[in-house]
């Protein structure tokens, strides 16, 4: 879908996304807050930024790709590992809808900007966590790649040839399923808080939950 700003009032213009986030999920939810309207700021870790800047075919340094899933973003630099950085961040999501993360679980609660953390400054705040395999269970501190959990998600099985290995199906479908998923939830999340005034919510979206879901009659 493609609005014209000039003739159309984005929708989401008055809503602030905080991303701390890297590669494909949680970047892939900023741009799709960002195309309609929301300010989205990035927060890139310093020196090396986003690694997805040096994935891919490089324009004068910098991926393709990057410009494509970063666009509409303002980009700053912090190293969440110290306090100044952490007093940065809670600053923002004071004045922020929605903070947007990929981490691997435990990782922003070990930083102090985990769930309780960011809420306790902001009550009405809105989370997205995307991660591997969710914010709980048995396997919530593995890391989580797209690859993996399109296999246990049940994706590999169906790809490919019965006497060879599985086919990558050639795009990352478990982290943008996911990233997919957890949007949709945010703004459900964000609706409820807006027209409800009611306090804020995390939503927890796993990539391999998100490409189960989309197996259809192959589950049962």
């Amino acid at each position: 879908m493609q609005l014209n700003s000039e003739k159309t009032s984005l929708p989401l213009r008055n809503v602030r996304v905080i991303e701390l986030g890297s590669l494909v999920a949680a970047p892939y939810s900023g741009a799709l807050f960002a195309q309609f309207g929301a300010e989205v700021i990035k927060i890139e870790p310093p020196e090396i930024g986003d690694p997805l800047r040096k994935w891919r075919k490089l324009h004068k340094g910098t991926s393709y790709w990057w410009y494509t899933q970063n666009r509409n973003k303002k980009s700053i630099t912090l190293n969440l590992k110290s306090q100044r950085a952490r007093d940065i961040v809670l600053k923002l999501v004071r004045q922020a809808d929605v903070v947007i993360e990929n981490f691997r679980p435990g990782t922003l609660e070990g930083w102090g900007l985990g769930w309780s953390d960011l809420s306790a400054v902001n009550p009405s705040l809105v989370m997205l966590r995307i991660s591997g395999y969710g914010q709980t269970g048995p396997y919530r501190d593995k890391p989580g790649f797209a690859a993996v959990a399109e296999a246990i998600g049940g994706l590999r099985y169906v790809t490919g040839f019965p006497d060879r290995p599985p086919v990558r199906s050639g795009v990352s479908l478990g982290g943008t399923l996911a990233s997919l998923y957890g949007t949709v939830g945010a703004l459900i999340a964000l609706h409820n808080v807006r027209s409800n005034r009611g306090v804020g919510q995390y939503i927890d979206a796993a990539l391999y939950e998100s490409v189960f879901s989309v197996m259809e009659s192959l589950v049962p």
